[in-house]
């Protein structure tokens, strides 16, 4: 589904099911005026095209005992694709990096790491300084988090 295709129904529909996952059929289609088979057959098809990619729980980062974050770029000692399937293969199984990307500039990955400590990211730091094709890393610990959303906006 092309993002044009998205009325303003589907706007709501999002946007209500992002500030609350578990809504019911019955509770979605009071909230936004639509019948609750119309309502199941808007979100079936969000769900069936890619719009809606998952549900999922958020958990509280220092309530699991991880209240640490940690920013870490990442170079490889070079930017062919072997190289960077390699790594990308092996970042997959560090439970500990929460989000990867792939960067344009002048480190090839930025990750976003939670740690219980800064032993606990000595731990890790270890383990990433042994995945496949890794030069350098360089890490900042986040000091406060300012902002931090889940909810894309949908304007």
């Amino acid at each position: 589904m092309h993002p044009l295709d998205i009325d303003a129904i589907d706007r709501s529909i999002l946007s209500e099911l992002q500030k609350d996952g578990r809504l019911s059929n019955v509770q979605l289609a009071e909230k936004i005026g639509l019948s609750e088979s119309a309502c199941l057959r808007r979100v079936r098809l969000l769900e069936q095209n890619g719009t809606i990619d998952r549900y999922a729980m958020l958990i509280d980062q220092t309530a699991i005992g991880k209240p640490g974050t940690v920013f870490v770029r990442v170079s490889l000692e070079g930017q062919q694709q072997d190289k960077l399937q390699r790594f990308e293969e092996a970042i997959g199984k560090v439970r500990d990096v929460m989000e990867c990307y792939l960067m344009s500039g002048d480190t090839d990955y930025l990750l976003r790491i939670i740690v219980r400590d800064n032993e606990d990211y000595m731990r890790i730091h270890n383990r990433l300084t042994s995945l496949p094709g890794v030069l350098r890393i360089q890490s900042s610990f986040a000091l406060k988090t300012v902002v931090k959303r889940t909810e894309l906006p949908l304007e």
